[in-house]
């Protein structure tokens, strides 16, 4: 499906958000690092826990109110909170104001997320949407080649800058979704808003929530990508740990006979743009490869290759290695991400559409919440019994994804 054929809606957000990436890629991956200096790796492990819990709230609101109040508004809401929230990072005179901003930013994209995902649902035919879902990741990690190199740079020496730059593109990309965007609400979801009193908006999604989680199937499918994003996320926590205090200063290449000498930093942000480029070269392709293959299929062999790739990292401080399993690890994130996404906008009933997107995200949020422990742990364990925990966590959910499949049978592509 050719861009330019795309919904104006659909153009907008791709570009905004590919804009706003490359600036993201460019102080999230040293947030971890960034307070571990200030506050210790353990104080900043359990740190880095807090933030998924408000971003859990942040998602269930917005799926909820995704439903209720349509998709624009809340996409306006939750790029709003975003801005004003780098603004308070920008200015911020301490680190604990700093943590609390940090918080805000997670909370807006939270916000943000459900109904972004939703209004794709809503806008592309079911067969589709694995290729626009890949279009946006590959858009969004145009930004992840160029920003991890860079930040290693602007993010510890021009943080302010940094971040005055990342609220003005998150202005822009809030006018262009007001005057740009239209709504994409479904009809049979439409006549929600009659009643928007705090309590009953609560009680009513309190209940929609609860019917989403008696699902059974939707129970199993949480928990297997808990387990499996577990891995997928030590890109931007404990490898950033691992590699700036355990990988020596090596040498990338020589020019002139002059070696060109590589700090622990500065490995990692070259990794970092290496996953991100392989992620721009390869999104589309391998969707395409793998259209055709069993989501089942898909889900395993993503935990297969994140979890191994993962672990393999600790087996050898060589520069090439690294990079040699950063493809292993980076093609399991890679594989999974378009399937989930398609996977859930097909298994989510219309009218709830907005619900399940912000349930969804719950295996994210609680991943996050989970995945932070590899650097808590850090300062005890040795790195092998870190990597040893993170394989273990994509070997079980490779077991949770079996056993979703014993409960759901796939349909065909295309069919709801």
């Amino acid at each position: 499906m050719q861009i330019r054929l795309w919904n104006t809606n659909l153009k907008v957000r791709l570009f905004g958000e590919a804009l706003y990436n490359m600036l993201f890629w460019m102080y999230f991956p040293f947030i971890t690092v960034y307070f571990g200096e200030a506050f210790g790796n353990g104080v900043a492990g359990a740190l880095m826990s807090v933030p998924p819990l408000f971003s859990l709230l942040g998602s269930l609101l917005g799926g909820a109110l995704t439903d209720r109040l349509g998709r624009r508004p809340v996409m306006l809401l939750g790029a709003a909170l975003q801005t004003v929230m780098f603004v308070l990072f920008a200015m911020s005179p301490s680190h604990w104001i700093d943590y609390i901003a940090f918080i805000g930013i997670g909370i807006g994209g939270a916000v943000y997320r459900p109904a972004s995902s939703a209004m794709v649902a809503d806008l592309v035919p079911a067969e589709d949407r694995r290729q626009i879902f890949a279009t946006f990741m590959t858009a969004n990690n145009i930004g992840a080649v160029l920003g991890p190199a860079l930040g290693a740079i602007f993010f510890f020496r021009y943080r302010q800058e940094l971040l005055w730059t990342c609220a003005l593109v998150l202005l822009l990309y809030l006018i262009a979704i007001y005057f740009l965007v239209q709504e994409s609400l479904p009809q049979s979801a439409k006549g929600k808003g009659e009643s928007l009193s705090i309590p009953r908006v609560l009680k009513e999604q309190g209940k929609g929530y609860g019917v989403i989680f008696r699902d059974p199937i939707f129970f199993v499918y949480t928990l297997a990508g808990i387990f499996a994003l577990v891995p997928i996320m030590q890109l931007d926590l404990y490898l950033s740990v691992y590699v700036i205090n355990h990988v020596p200063p090596q040498s990338l290449f020589a020019w002139k006979g002059v070696p060109l000498l590589l700090s622990g930093k500065e490995i990692y942000g070259w990794l970092l743009g290496f996953n991100g480029l392989l992620f721009v070269l390869f999104i589309l392709p391998v969707t395409k490869w793998f259209r055709h293959w069993k989501e089942r299929n898909v889900f395993i062999l993503s935990s297969l290759l994140s979890g191994v790739g993962t672990f393999a990292v600790g087996l050898n401080d060589n520069l090439g290695y690294l990079f040699f399993v950063t493809i292993f690890f980076t093609f399991g994130e890679m594989v999974r991400s378009p399937v989930t996404q398609s996977f859930i906008s097909r298994y989510a009933p219309e009218h709830a559409r907005g619900q399940y997107m912000g349930a969804d995200s719950l295996q994210v949020t609680i991943g996050k919440f989970l995945a932070p422990m590899t650097v808590f742990l850090s300062s005890w364990l040795p790195p092998m019994g870190i990597f040893s925990i993170i394989l273990a966590f994509a070997l079980i959910s490779i077991g949770f994804y079996i056993l979703l499949f014993r409960l759901y049978v796939e349909k065909p592509e295309g069919e709801s």
